[in-house]
């Protein structure tokens, strides 16, 4: 029978069946999966007010767009370099000395398609099946669905509310097991806003040191919406300095979430293993995303600045807001555009509806129906006691979400 006269076959009738074990394994990100419960809705003309994304309400800076539209004339339209264009990581080097103390050359440098992917490649080029991946919880949602991926093993440890949820350094040495191969952990903290101090770093540093053969991937994308006055870096710490690869991007500091542009500082011999495992994934990201992230350097952090002073005073206004709000127990966060208070309180009670509040997924779910704001709960994030609310928005949306907020919790019995 010739091809054209072959009897196409028929499609399965579950295709999931034939899924590898991987994809029917993970989770959506619960961050997408709420973003998208809200736009449904939305859609449905409700008036919505999405808390549930982390993104800056700002527009990338002028002076970025026009770098990229100059790429786009002055014909930067062919593949990239797989670990990024060279001027481009120069830049990043001299980012890292200028703002981090950190000496860096560009062959250190891998820019890849968001910082999630150079979390990804960080995570794949380490871990076998079978090795252990400690995680400082609450966590970014991704941390652990990519270990899983890499058929390595999470190990979540859960810091105190009474020390804003930080993780110490004694637990952490507490966890580490023959099995550990690598630590993660945000500062900037994504979802509690916390941020590490010089000390307390310090300490993790030390228990490095004493472990040699763990590596800790430093999560430091929201450097710049720090309130403390000093944000610091692992690998400042020389002894461990070897162990440490440093996760960054444009995303949060220069309101360039759409761009995805991300990267990673490291050893010379881990930022080459990136580099390979990119080179068959993605190769070299976006041209003119790079030459518009070439620019962002360039022009410093005035226009980051900017942003942060409006993300202080918005946590300032949150912060008053939730003070009137009983139930919510809120930790003060130093850093980052979120605030993640612990909703236990509500749980065992009833909805006008009927329906009862289990655990913080049905409280976020109930919120989003009943007062049409969306927000993430917090097992996602490793917290399953705690809810977070993104506070990048403005002002006057801030205002009106946590008023229904609190309208709806006080009709909970």
């Amino acid at each position: 029978m010739s091809p054209s006269t072959a009897t196409p076959a028929a499609a399965p009738a579950d295709p999931t069946a034939y899924f590898s074990d991987r994809i029917l394994q993970i989770q959506e990100s619960a961050t997408i999966a709420m973003a998208k419960k809200s736009r449904e809705l939305a859609a449905q003309g409700v008036d919505v007010i999405n808390l549930s994304f982390g993104e800056p309400d700002f527009q990338t800076p002028q002076y970025i767009k026009d770098a990229a539209k100059k790429a786009i004339d002055d014909g930067f339209t062919f593949y990239t370099p797989v670990p990024g264009y060279l001027d481009l990581r120069q830049a990043i080097c001299d980012k890292l000395l200028r703002d981090n103390r950190l000496t860096y050359a560009p062959n250190q440098i891998v820019v890849s398609t968001g910082a999630k992917q150079a979390l990804s490649n960080i995570i794949m080029t380490l871990v076998n099946p079978g090795d252990e991946v400690i995680i400082f919880s609450p966590y970014w949602v991704s941390y652990a669905a990519q270990v899983e991926l890499a058929e390595g093993v999470a190990v979540p440890i859960m810091g105190s509310l009474e020390n804003d949820y930080k993780v110490t350094a004694a637990e952490f040495e507490a966890a580490i097991t023959p099995r550990t191969k690598a630590v993660m952990y945000s500062s900037p903290c994504n979802p509690t806003g916390a941020v590490f101090s010089r000390a307390e770093l310090g300490a993790i540093a030390e228990v490095l040191a004493r472990h040699p053969g763990i590596f800790a991937i430093a999560d430091e994308i929201y450097e710049y919406i720090n309130f403390t006055g000093e944000h610091v870096s692992l690998a400042q710490f020389d002894a461990v300095k070897d162990q440490v690869i440093t996760i960054n991007g444009f995303s949060k500091g220069y309101a360039m979430t759409g761009w995805r542009l991300g990267y990673l500082a490291a050893h010379p011999a881990v930022a080459a293993a990136c580099d390979k495992l990119q080179s068959q994934i993605t190769s070299g990201t976006c041209s003119i995303a790079q030459r518009a992230g070439l620019a962002a350097l360039q022009g410093g952090r005035s226009s980051a600045d900017e942003m942060v002073q409006a993300y202080h005073r918005r946590r300032d206004l949150v912060l008053g807001l939730v003070k009137d709000i009983p139930g919510l127990k809120t930790p003060t966060p130093d850093g980052a555009f979120y605030i993640f208070p612990d909703v236990s309180d509500f749980f065992g009670r009833t909805a006008p509806d009927g329906a009862v509040i289990n655990d913080s997924s049905d409280l976020a779910l109930y919120l989003l129906r009943d007062a049409h704001v969306a927000a993430v709960s917090g097992d996602s994030f490793g917290a399953p006691d705690c809810i977070r609310f993104s506070t990048a928005a403005a002002d006057e949306k801030l205002t009106e979400a946590f008023a229904r907020i609190k309208k709806s919790l006080a009709a909970l019995q």
